[in-house]
């Protein structure tokens, strides 16, 4: 499995996975056959950031055929496409899942949590309570409109990249190589981890 840490640390010499959750964690890979691997960005910048984010990877998890195997430390962020400051900052993390949904069916999935917690598309780049985006699955590439695979601009944002890393190290971006490279490419300005605040991979 892939590691997830606490207290902030990137560093998976710092903080080893409990053998009990790693137990847990893979007698729950039982339940799923052939699942294929999906990496999901969640961001919040409205209410209690935290605790949305959160009680979006709890709502997750308790999707049938998705198990949640790895989170990430929570990074603050500054808001993208806006003036600065007319935005409140956003906490952002990612999560890595096994699923045996098909990249269709765990799109309705993502947006139907974010409707649970009360996202409006009034326009682009404005403040929500939630986003859940898919950034990648498996290895599939893609240009559909409804759901362009991996995430068009995941490669270019630190706050995706940044915690994703955390988590895999080894990562690669379908088509765009890997996650390590990209995430030297780009500036991480704004993009600060939050080493007080942590997600709980759930139980």
């Amino acid at each position: 499995m892939t590691a997830f840490f606490t207290e902030g640390h990137s560093d998976p010499t710092v903080q080893p996975v409990p053998a009990s959750v790693v137990e847990k964690v893979d007698a729950a890979d039982t339940t799923l056959h052939n699942p294929k691997r999906a990496v999901i960005s969640l961001g919040s910048n409205l209410g209690n950031r935290l605790e949305t984010l959160q009680g979006a990877i709890d709502a997750l998890e308790d999707t049938p055929g998705v198990r949640i195997k790895a989170v990430s430390p929570v990074y603050e962020t500054e808001p993208w496409g806006v003036e600065p400051g007319s935005q409140p900052s956003y906490f952002n993390a990612v999560v890595v899942l096994k699923t045996t949904l098909p990249p269709s069916s765990l799109l309705e999935r993502a947006q139907a949590v974010e409707e649970a917690f009360h996202r409006v598309r009034d326009e682009r780049w404005g403040a929500r309570t939630l986003d859940v985006d898919i950034v990648a699955y498996a290895d599939v590439i893609s240009d559909d409109p409804a759901l362009t695979l991996p995430h068009p601009r995941a490669h270019e944002r630190a706050f995706v990249l940044a915690p994703w890393h955390d988590v895999e190290p080894q990562a690669q971006l379908p088509g765009r190589g890997p996650v390590a490279d990209l995430l030297a490419g780009v500036t991480r300005h704004g993009v600060e981890p939050r080493a007080d605040l942590e997600l709980r991979l759930p139980e």
